[in-house]
């Protein structure tokens, strides 16, 4: 069971960078403009958060298809 419940956690971790890694792709795409309290966020940011968050998602999947079914 604990296993099982690792795999599903590191799953849907997987799944959650991933939606975050298309988001700002889709920025990217769409040349959407974010301001956060005043702050005009940087478009090169979008490239640096797809590197980690699709990094990070990669790295989830890959633990999840290691661990003991």
């Amino acid at each position: 069971m604990r296993d099982r419940a690792m795999r599903s956690y590191l799953r849907l971790t997987g799944v959650i960078f991933a939606i975050v890694t298309l988001g700002h792709a889709l920025r990217l795409a769409f040349h959407w403009h974010v301001i956060l309290a005043g702050w005009t966020v940087p478009m090169w940011l979008s490239w640096v958060a797809i590197v980690l968050a699709g990094s990070l998602s990669l790295w989830a999947f890959s633990l999840a298809s290691r661990v003991r079914r």
